[in-house]
């Protein structure tokens, strides 16, 4: 899913939102909240889909606001290209392989594309924040700051490919740790005082493998599941 996909997935949420009847403010709002579903992370620049499980876990000490943890870990695939690598790196793979093309031993037409499975998790704690105006909706809005790690198994195709993906990743393998910072947003539809579902987003800023990546890119986190919401009732 695209950032632009996901901004037309919460745009469709938001217009579901207006068709449902209102009738009234919550009145009855629990102390804690888990919740576990499906996501999918897309990062454009790179090429990279992968498909997941998101967990989190929240306290409201008012109304208003909740802080918790969130935790997802997704599995998929991405595709590097020259384009995205530093320019000393572009300068270096463009001179060797316009060595082989001197040889001949470079294909007509060739271009350099390497895919490699991946398995990215994040971690994050902060606050979020919450609209209760409608009996059975909650809206929320939230910072996302936390941190990323992706593991990349680079699969090349062919030996020209192979070869260099021998001097970029001579373990076979790339993991990386980084920060990311963005915004996220959703909402709840409750259909119980302890039961809902939850469809929510977040687009993040993030720069792994500065190494081999020139430049940060953007990736975006949809996730859609079950909400389950225990405790007192905190409304005063």
């Amino acid at each position: 899913m695209s950032t632009a996909h996901a901004a037309r997935v919460i745009a469709l949420v938001a217009l579901f939102m207006l068709v449902l009847p209102a009738s009234g403010e919550q009145s009855y709002v629990t102390r804690y909240d888990v919740y576990t579903g499906f996501t999918y992370f897309n990062s454009p620049k790179v090429g990279l889909t992968e498909h997941g499980f998101h967990l989190q876990a929240g306290f409201r000490p008012k109304l208003w606001y909740s802080v918790g943890f969130d935790y997802s870990v997704a599995n998929g695939s991405l595709t590097l290209t020259p384009d995205v690598l530093p320019t000393a790196l572009q300068q270096q793979l463009g001179a060797q392989l316009g060595q082989l093309a001197a040889l001949g031993r470079l294909p007509a037409g060739y271009k350099l594309a390497v895919t490699s499975d991946s398995n990215t998790q994040t971690f994050e704690m902060g606050p979020q924040l919450a609209w209760r105006h409608f009996e059975h909706i909650t809206l929320f809005l939230r910072p996302a700051l936390g941190a990323m790690r992706e593991v990349a198994t680079p699969t090349p195709a062919d030996p020209i490919a192979k070869a260099i993906v021998a001097g970029l990743a001579p373990h076979g393998k790339k993991t990386d740790w980084t920060y990311f910072y963005g915004f996220g947003g959703g909402v709840d539809f409750l259909f119980s005082k302890h039961f809902g579902l939850r469809v929510q987003a977040d687009l993040v800023r993030d720069h792994l493998f500065n190494d081999i990546i020139r430049e940060s890119r953007g990736t975006v986190r949809f996730s859609v599941g079950p909400c389950f919401n225990f405790g007192r009732n905190i409304v005063e």
